[in-house]
């Protein structure tokens, strides 16, 4: 076990995980938050995010965590990682007076060789604006969180991306001990640099999502399969194996649309022109409305009585967020139509619909429905048999934008089946 011992300032899902993955690589840890309730939650074991992993890591590595709301604690700390996620706003601003009031807050318990490291995402100017501790023992990392993924890439980061007061001078000998623990290339960079690199990196992400999605829906116009063009786009060097080449339903979460904002602000600001960043905008407000486009064309404009079933409520599976959820977008839209559904994390009165109905399986959801929209890829769908499904269903529609079934089977089980890039595939027989 090293004999550093880390902080880290705000235990919601950026923090928690990132203290347990510390704790995992064999430092102490002292993980503070603010809210009493919250540490005494956690202290109990009920912890406040879902990632797959982290409840038992958190169980196996609980001997090196402690979890305080007295910032006092922090004076044993050789590194403090302020590590609050940061809310946005409608508008998809970043909300930083918490962060600044917490910052505040734990400075001054700070001992004076301790280096503070601003983990959140911020963008260029903030780190370098902070008043305390002084810029030698001040710094900003970018995060690598990626929601239902979390803890995998705590654990294995590609890189570190580190912002600093004075780039070519070596790191405090505690800091570099942390982050040479996790084996990946570190990167000093000046603090702005490194706070634009992460909104650098999404906005590569969001340029290829939003081709993709560009042509993948041109795929369901023109009777392509965008599933069998992605695998040429990975053998082409110049895009790259690894490249995001599968069609969504927009941006959803929030720090990508952070990000957006956060470039559109600037180039407002700095006379810098910007119309492909705002494209990537409409781009994703576009392709969150596929599914309720679908729904119209299919059934919902000529059955005013119609029944709809939804699966998955969260942004994406393997987490409770729901920020941009696409299946919280289609159901909004549902309004005069009854909705049933389910999610094996979500309750259904996250929803904003009048006369939403909570089921207890997917199943239950399907049942009576006139049509089924597979909105959030949890891998307990993935099981769905298609006969089932046509054997509760009313209609015979089903949506499945991520593939998470067959569409040959849900076909041969007599349902219409809909997905991203590739034309609506029609039942061969009524099951």
């Amino acid at each position: 076990m090293s004999a550093h011992v880390v902080g880290f300032v705000g235990l919601t899902h950026l923090g928690l995980v990132s203290a347990v993955a510390a704790a995992v690589k064999g430092f102490r840890v002292v993980a503070f938050d603010s809210d009493p309730a919250r540490v005494v939650a956690i202290e109990a074991g009920l912890l406040p995010v879902v990632e797959p992993d982290l409840d038992r890591l958190f169980r196996e590595h609980r001997p090196r965590l402690g979890v305080t709301a007295d910032p006092s604690a922090l004076r044993v700390c050789s590194v403090v990682y302020v590590a609050s996620d940061v809310p946005t706003n409608d508008d998809g601003v970043s909300e930083l007076r918490g962060i600044t009031e917490l910052i505040d807050r734990v400075a001054p318990a700070l001992n004076e060789t301790a280096a503070l490291v601003v983990l959140c995402q911020v963008p260029p100017g903030f780190t370098r604006g902070l008043s305390a501790p002084p810029a030698a023992r001040r710094f900003y990392q970018v995060e690598t969180l990626v929601f239902g993924r979390a803890v995998e890439r705590a654990l294995h980061p590609e890189r570190f991306i580190v912002g600093c007061a004075d780039p070519d001078a070596p790191l405090p000998g505690a800091y570099r001990a942390i982050l040479d623990a996790f084996a990946c290339p570190v990167l000093p960079m000046r603090y702005e640099s490194a706070e634009l690199a992460k909104i650098a990196i999404n906005c590569c992400l969001v340029a290829s999502v939003s081709i993709t999605n560009s042509l993948a829906e041109l795929s369901e116009r023109v009777g392509a399969d965008w599933a069998e063009i992605a695998p040429a786009l990975r053998l082409d060097r110049r895009i790259g194996a690894h490249a995001y080449l599968t069609p969504g339903l927009g941006l959803a979460g929030g720090n990508l649309e952070r990000d957006l904002a956060t470039v559109l602000r600037l180039a407002a600001e700095q006379g810098v022109e910007a119309g492909v960043v705002a494209a990537f905008v409409r781009n994703s407000q576009h392709r969150r409305d596929w599914a309720l486009r679908m729904l119209h064309a299919e059934l919902l404009d000529n059955k005013p009585d119609a029944v709809v079933g939804v699966l998955g409520l969260a942004y994406k599976e393997d987490t409770h967020s729901t920020k941009n959820s696409p299946a919280l977008s289609l159901i909004a839209g549902l309004t005069p139509w009854r909705v049933q559904v389910y999610d094996p994390v979500v309750p259904a009165s996250t929803a904003r619909h009048p006369a939403v109905v909570g089921c207890d399986s997917a199943l239950a959801a399907a049942h009576g429905a006139d049509a089924l929209a597979i909105m959030t890829p949890w891998a307990e769908f993935r099981e769905l048999k298609p006969a089932d499904l046509a054997g509760v269903m009313r209609g015979r529609t089903v949506l499945d934008p991520f593939r998470v079934l067959d569409g040959r089977v849900v076909a041969a089980a007599g349902l219409d089946y809909a997905t991203l890039g590739a034309p609506v595939l029609r039942a061969r027989r009524r099951a």
